[in-house]
């Protein structure tokens, strides 16, 4: 392609609107122009990235043995209702009504295709000999998204690749995970990115198979758990540390804990500054219920509850806060108010908690609270547990080192649906013996357009992006100095044809500019590799090639400069 036959608006200042580095670059590499909050244009540059993303991801789908379809993105809001999931997705779910005829339409656009496939399989699935399958499709997503931002990172509109894969047994689920497992590794490795799998917080249907796929970068908006000692790599909402439980024996002598009166004061910072202390004095009650039944979780005052982690630990399908007259009940007291002693439920405690020697809990009491609780002498410690949010320097789970805590963005997700929407679609098999069982299903998803952006995010430098030589829009960019010059542009040409024709993506510079603005407009863009034709190495019969991350060009006999670009794509590709 010829730089002025194509269009590519570059800007030299950084747009006002822009807050991070792949929105910025993006928009002034000419790649995306914006439509409305959270809806882009894919300018040609930035449409042949988004299509070489995608067609590294189906050549990596299709060795994976994933079948590749299309569905609709306008799909009947019914399907949404019949999983329950019109109301879970709430505000996020695009729908709305339209007339046809006479009749009046309720529709939504798909924010995903779980719903869609399922009942495609639930049509022309009956037997289990025609398990398992993986299907999958690179589609326009639509969502609702309250806070667009961050240029393509967060949009209402994004191309994903989503697959599903349906199966007669946990096996088969467990042979299609894996796959999708290591072909999601070799779709990232291939794009140039550098990733963490990391354990995820599935939910009850899926248990502990799940995965994200991060990309470290100081502007995610995601946290990721990590071990640089062993790799250990989990989200912050199924990181687990390597605290240890204890049991507490009442201590000797001990003084009663001592009741003060903090009215209007509910909340750990309101008596804080009453008592004229710290939140890691306090031991944090919050009333849950856990499969209906009320469970209290005992936590230091400046630690984050995790409901996966509660779950888990209650060993409950569902758990959720507890509404206003349940706390009162269990407590007796309104909200804010709640403590250990005496009260009536269960209760979970965190690991930390074991470790605070004299702390202040609410007394179970409206305007009180309780000093000089001694955790296991005022209240039982018989075994803790690990129910907060994983921090940075808390023990690894795996080894002896710590944990850091890194930004992420996440690019990828493959979960364990396990029977959740062949039940609610009633997608089903008969096995060999004629009973009919529903279908095991798994999903895993690839944000194409977020690739793109995280590839922007962690490949630039001051002078603008540095693409991965498999996704960048041209391998080579040809840079004759002076287009006016009928020497120049001879050989120019004669490069850029003899690339082109041994298959060789090109871009050519030929518009009538100063060599140094060139020169800005291809570090902005960052095609991989320039060849510069003109100037003195004109005289001497040679080309000037240069990587784009390299500080100095090569110099190139003109005979030899297409054969040696050849080589070092070649050589690069094959690295």
């Amino acid at each position: 392609m010829r730089w002025s036959q194509s269009f590519i608006p570059t800007m030299k200042e950084v747009p006002a609107e822009a807050e991070v580095p792949s929105h910025q670059l993006m928009l002034r590499a000419g790649l995306i122009r914006q439509l409305m909050a959270g809806a882009y244009t894919y300018l040609p540059l930035g449409y042949r990235i988004v299509r070489k993303v995608s067609e590294i991801v189906r050549q990596e789908m299709d060795r994976a043995g994933a079948i590749e379809l299309f569905m609709p993105a306008l799909q009947p809001i019914d399907i949404f209702e019949r999983t329950g999931r019109r109301e879970a997705f709430g505000n996020v779910l695009f729908n709305f009504e339209v007339k046809r005829g006479d009749r009046r339409l309720h529709l939504a656009l798909g924010p995903t295709h779980e719903e869609v496939i399922t009942d495609l399989m639930a049509k022309h699935i009956s037997s289990y000999r025609q398990l398992p399958i993986t299907l999958y499709q690179i589609q326009t997503k639509f969502r609702n998204e309250e806070r667009p931002r961050f240029g393509v990172l967060r949009t209402s509109e994004f191309l994903m690749k989503d697959a599903y894969s349906f199966g007669t047994s946990i096996e088969q689920l467990n042979a299609a995970y894996d796959s999708m497992y290591q072909a999601y590794c070799r779709i990232f490795e291939r794009c140039g990115l550098k990733y963490l799998p990391v354990e995820a917080e599935s939910g009850p249907i899926g248990g502990d198979a799940s995965h994200e796929f991060m990309v470290p970068a100081d502007n995610g908006e995601d946290f990721v758990v990590h071990c640089p000692g062993c790799g250990y790599a989990a989200n912050q909402e199924r990181a687990d540390t390597g605290r240890q439980s204890a049991v507490l024996q009442p201590v000797a002598g001990s003084s009663a804990p001592v009741r003060v009166a903090t009215p209007n004061a509910g909340s750990i910072e309101q008596v804080s500054r009453l008592l004229k202390t710290d939140a890691t004095s306090f031991i944090k009650t919050l009333i849950y219920v856990a499969d209906g039944k009320p469970v209290a979780v005992l936590l230091r005052g400046d630690h984050t509850a995790n409901e996966g982690k509660i779950r888990r630990a209650a060993k409950a399908t569902v758990v959720e806060l507890a509404d206003e007259a349940t706390i009162l009940k269990v407590t007796g007291a309104p909200v804010g108010f709640a403590g250990p002693i005496g009260i009536k439920c269960d209760c979970l405690i965190d690991h930390d908690v074991a470790k605070i020697s004299s702390a202040i809990t609410g007394a179970n009491e409206k305007d009180a609270h309780l000093t000089g609780v001694i955790p296991g002498t005022h209240f039982a410690v018989q075994g803790t547990f690990d129910l907060r949010n994983a921090e940075s320097k808390d023990p690894c789970p795996k080894c002896s080192g710590t944990l850091e805590i890194v930004h992420g963005i996440e690019v990828g997700h493959v979960f364990k649906l396990g029977t959740k929407y062949s039940v609610s679609m009633d997608a089903r098999f008969v096995d060999a013996q004629e009973q009919s069982h529903p279908i095991i299903m798994g999903c895993y998803g690839i944000g194409v357009t977020r690739v793109v952006a995280s590839i922007v995010e962690t490949c630039h430098d001051e002078n603008g992006i540095i693409w991965p030589l498999a996704v960048a829009p041209y391998s080579v960019e040809v840079i004759p100095l002076n287009v006016t010059d009928a020497e120049v542009m001879k050989i120019s040409n004669q490069i850029y044809n003899d690339l082109s024709a041994v298959g060789i993506d090109v871009l050519m510079d030929d518009r009538d500019q100063r060599p140094g603005f060139k020169f800005k407009d291809a570090d902005l863009i960052g095609i991989p590799l320039r060849i510069t034709i003109g100037g003195k190495g004109l005289a001497e019969g040679i080309a000037e090639i240069k990587w784009r991350t390299e500080p100095d060009a090569r110099k190139v006999p003109l005979a030899d400069a297409v054969g040696y670009v050849k080589d070092l794509i070649a050589e690069k590709m094959m690295g």
